[in-house]
């Protein structure tokens, strides 16, 4: 059944940009002397890597976007060069209309520098190069983004069988994001058995490290972009949903919260997941699912790589149990949401449930709003 896992290639087209073939070890994370590039329709570039791995392609925007102070004194502006300085929380703000950074102080942390110039509204095929391996995305600018303050990153990861650029085409997800300003990156998994996958143990690709990966993307995006590093969320459909689940375990010291959709933790490997803190986890789930069915079970889709659905409601269990939730989850509300509210460091623990349905995404207009309103600690 070629369906499963997302090979009925939702918003999967004939696109082949983005895409990476197979081979090589992806493992080894943001290795020193990685390198980057990207192609756009304003131009094109390649730029080397340093110790983090978190190089950038070419880079381009306006100049000097000017910043104002949320809730501030007196705010000031100069045509000169000098760098363009933002209070989040009050005060005075300056912003000078030349091309240096910006700087933005948001809620009292740590200062964040405005990368300068900003980038272009528009989307980015970006290359880097991890240990022996090429692996591309997508970068999404949407045209509210000016550069002049921090903003969200949302990682949308794609089903089985998919790439970068046709997530970036069937996605649900862009369509809230896009008037907040949100930048959003749309990775592609390298091929394995049942084509484009990520590799979450049991399955679905070998001898890749896409948390690596994904954590590296996210490293050379805040080169260029404007990234409030407190609010890096991820996204997914099928076995992209599977990915988030998996970043969720491994790699909750860079994501506030995830969205998976279509896909449970597995059997095989919710023993290892064990994250660095609690982390907010909002799941979307169709009663009438045929790929992977709501009560869970087995699946042998990608030949070679069994693995074992927990089924949502026990996938919402075991979320509230990692996450130290308390008590029973609400009933479902007109939204068919399910949620643990009790739980450690304030996070949320919810099922979404569609009565009826397909092999579907998930509803982005209750998600995001979920996600946005966490953050890392």
């Amino acid at each position: 059944m070629l369906g499963a896992l997302g090979i009925s290639l939702w918003g999967c087209g004939g696109d082949s940009d983005g895409t990476t073939s197979a081979g090589g070890d992806g493992g080894g994370g943001p290795a020193a002397g990685a390198s980057t590039s990207s192609t756009s329709g304003s131009g094109s570039g390649s730029v080397s890597a340093g110790p983090t791995g978190s190089a950038s392609g070419t880079s381009t925007g306006s100049d000097g976007a000017s910043t104002s102070g949320a809730g501030g004194d007196a705010s000031t502006s100069g045509a000169g060069g000098g760098a363009s300085t933002s209070g989040a929380g009050g005060g005075a703000s300056t912003s000078g209309a030349g091309g240096g950074a910006s700087t933005s102080g948001a809620g009292g942390g740590e200062p964040i520098t405005c990368p300068s110039p900003a980038l272009r509204a528009g989307d980015t095929n970006k290359t880097i190069t991890i240990g022996s391996s090429n692996r591309s995305y997508v970068l999404h600018v949407p045209a509210a983004y000016d550069g002049s303050k921090p903003v969200p990153l949302v990682v949308d990861l794609h089903p089985l069988g998919g790439s970068g650029p046709s997530e970036r085409s069937g996605s649900p997800y862009p369509a809230q994001t896009d008037p907040e300003g949100v930048i959003m990156a749309f990775p592609s998994g390298l091929a394995g058995p049942s084509g484009g996958a990520w590799n979450v143990g049991p399955c679905c690709v070998k001898n890749t490290d896409d948390v690596a990966f994904v954590k590296a993307m996210v490293a050379e995006i805040q080169e260029t972009a404007c990234i409030d590093p407190k609010r890096i969320y991820a996204v997914g459909f099928s076995m992209g949903g599977g990915m988030s689940h998996y970043l969720a375990c491994h790699a909750a010291d860079v994501f506030a919260a995830v969205a998976p959709a279509a896909f449970d933790l597995l059997q095989e490997n919710v023993g290892d997941c064990n994250p660095a803190r609690p982390i907010t986890v909002i799941s979307f789930r169709s009663t009438s699912d045929p790929i992977v069915p709501y009560a869970g079970g087995h699946s042998a889709v990608v030949s070679g790589m069994p693995i074992t659905f927990l089924g949502a409601k026990s996938t919402l269990e075991k979320w509230g149990e990692i996450n130290g939730c308390t008590g029973s989850p609400s009933a479902e509300d007109s939204k068919g949401c399910s949620t643990f509210s009790n739980c450690e460091g304030g996070v949320e623990v919810a099922l979404c449930t569609k009565q009826g349905g397909s092999h579907e995404p998930g509803n982005a207009a209750v998600g995001w709003p979920v996600l946005k309103r966490h953050t890392l600690p």
